[in-house]
């Protein structure tokens, strides 16, 4: 259930959703890093998952197969094939056939194999393809035909296939074929507590402690069958000194500490964040650790309420093991440190994929976009203001596809971006109910570009600055203050595939990452019009993916997606410029 990769933000700053996948050693992220690419989707690694927009297909991968064995000369069955990226014109290829194939959903897929496929011993390789635009072939898995009780195992893939030094104890899958029910893994050579998952072949689940990670490394995987006395190759899981892959960042409103959502291991899973106290002179970041308590799998958009007493991360979906969740923190006033305060599941089965999460001003509510499900959907949450703590109060429906929510600086107003990259996207408004928090009227939509992405507001609340991923630039907009309606005013060019944009304190100045040329996008507001004036560009990281401003006005904060690191910047407060001071990694 895991959302394409998506951009998805908090507030004022957004994150994204996922897309991942382990193709034959190399993941699709590694693979796009390396060559330089960018992932453009937005949408859920997981696919999901939140986090640049592209309005191609995506890379489907797959976690598991079931069964992944069976005898030869046996009659036509369901494969059922568990990943990410699924999409309804997705392909199972069996053994080098395309089968006729059902989608279930963006995690799961079951096709038809005829017995005339498995009529020999051997094995059969298993691939999901999906159709241009974009898409691809996923990983390869393997299908014994035949016993397999005297085979040799065979391992393709780990799922995580790293984690963060320092995290907590975690089940380590592995997946392959002519694995059997007394398959033992090993890590580094000594045996973990083993279970098999589904019939012979298909993977084993281990039990890793916390002390196998505590310092960064790798870990030889194998697993050894007893009956057989034999082992298979290797595989090597790594273990990250800092967190990885960076989405999101959020800086707490006295401006002392920032938080970075950092989405996890190249496919998504054990996700973590980042903590930082910020020098009030030079606007330094320092780290203060890396919080992985209960990060979950895929943290994409980190936000802090405005009083800065509580932080929340939104977690992707874990393909079958949950549905998503909402991380809680409280925040130490003095130094910094989170301590959680626990998790939340979407409100009811039917949603997964948490993409983004936005507080009121008046720190009471807040609200989270589920881009995934049976209907897009927004839950609104009331703040138990002593323990930070959320309880669901409602839900409403969103159009499109779910993506940032964003709260009027006035409490009266939300708007939801809607990043479907099929045509154009429409932002969502919404009036609230003040006393109860409710989203209690729908006030229509009104048109973005391309897959939107991230949208800010101006101090003054008349306003409003949209991030579009496909078409490359910001859609603009004033705000009927009474109404809460949004009013085109064009559009403007920005770099390409901008995901995050942030409105300076001032309300003169406007900063918008494009994670497509590795740059960030410096603009002057127009303070009658709202109407945007470039003043040029800024060279970030690799795949810039967030932006977040300090509340002094003299700083900002990009996260860079494919560099695992912060890039940090005085700003001019005359002309706006944006000045390089450093980087810090996540």
């Amino acid at each position: 259930m895991i959302a394409m990769h998506r951009a998805v933000w908090l507030a004022i700053v957004l994150p994204s959703s996922r897309e991942r996948g382990v193709m034959s050693g190399l993941t699709i992220r590694e693979l796009m890093v390396l060559g330089g690419m960018s992932l453009v989707f937005l949408a859920g690694c997981g696919g999901g998952k939140a986090s640049t927009v592209s309005k191609d297909n995506p890379f489907p991968a797959i976690i598991t197969i079931s069964p992944a064995s069976t005898l030869a000369g046996g009659a036509a069955f369901t494969l059922t094939v568990s990943g990410t990226n699924f999409i309804s014109s997705s392909v199972v290829n069996f053994g080098g056939t395309a089968v006729a194939t059902n989608f279930v959903s963006s995690t799961r897929l079951t096709a038809a194999v005829p017995a005339a496929a498995i009529a020999k011993d051997g094995t059969a390789t298993v691939i999901v393809s999906n159709p241009a635009p974009g898409g691809g072939t996923s990983n390869v898995m393997s299908f014994a035909i035949g016993s397999g009780t005297n085979a040799v195992p065979t391992i393709s893939s780990l799922y995580p296939n790293c984690t963060p030094a320092g995290g907590k104890a975690f089940t380590l899958f592995v997946g392959g074929s002519n694995l059997l029910a007394s398959s033992v893994v090993r890590w580094n050579g000594s045996d973990r507590p083993t279970t098999v998952n589904g019939t012979s072949g298909l993977s084993v689940g281990a039990q890793i402690p916390a002390s196998d990670i505590a310092a960064p490394g790798t870990a030889a995987v194998t697993v050894f069958n007893p009956a057989t006395g034999v082992s298979s190759n290797s595989l090597t899981l790594t273990i990250t000194p800092g967190g990885v892959f960076p989405e999101s960042i959020a800086v707490d409103p006295t401006g002392k500490f920032a938080y970075v959502a950092d989405e996890g291991c190249p496919d998504g899973s054990l996700g973590a964040v980042s903590m930082y106290t910020i020098d009030s002179t030079t606007g330094i970041l320092t780290s203060i650790g890396l919080s992985v308590t209960t990060a979950d799998f895929g943290a994409g958009a980190v936000v802090v309420d405005p009083l800065g007493r509580f932080a929340y991360v939104a977690n992707a979906s874990d393909l079958d093991i949950n549905n998503g969740s909402v991380s809680m923190y409280t925040i130490n006033s003095t130094t910094g440190i989170l301590t959680s305060t626990g998790t939340i599941s979407p409100p009811n089965s039917g949603l997964f994929d948490p993409s983004s999460v936005a507080i009121d001003p008046s720190g009471k509510f807040a609200y989270v976009a589920y881009e995934s499900g049976l209907t897009p959907t927004i839950s609104v949450y009331t703040i138990n203001p002593t323990n930070g703590t959320l309880t669901s109060s409602g839900t409403v429906p969103a159009a499109g596809r779910a993506g940032t929510i964003t709260v009027h600086p006035s409490g009266k107003f939300a708007y939801v971006t809607d990043f479907s990259s099929e045509n154009s996207s429409e932002v969502s408004m919404y009036a609230i109910n003040t006393t109860t928090g409710a989203l209690f009227s729908f006030l229509g939509t009104v048109a973005a570009g391309l897959s939107a992405t991230s949208l800010a507001i101006d101090p003054t609340g008349k306003f409003a600055y949209l991030a579009n991923g496909g078409s490359n630039d910001i859609s603009m907009y004033t705000i009927d203050t009474t109404t809460g309606l949004l009013t085109s005013t064009g559009p403007i060019a920005a770099g390409m595939g901008p995901r995050s944009v942030a409105v300076h304190p001032t309300g003169n100045f406007a900063y918008v990452v494009n994670h497509g040329s590795n740059d960030v996008s410096m603009y002057a507001i127009n303070a009658t019009t709202g109407v945007l004036t470039t003043i040029g560009t800024i060279a970030a990281g690799s795949s810039p993916s967030s932006i977040a401003i300090n509340p002094s006005g003299k700083f900002a904060y990009v996260t860079n997606y494919g560099s695992n690191n912060v890039s940090m910047y005085s700003i001019d407060v005359t002309t706006g410029a944006l000045t390089l001071i450093g980087t810090i990694g996540t």
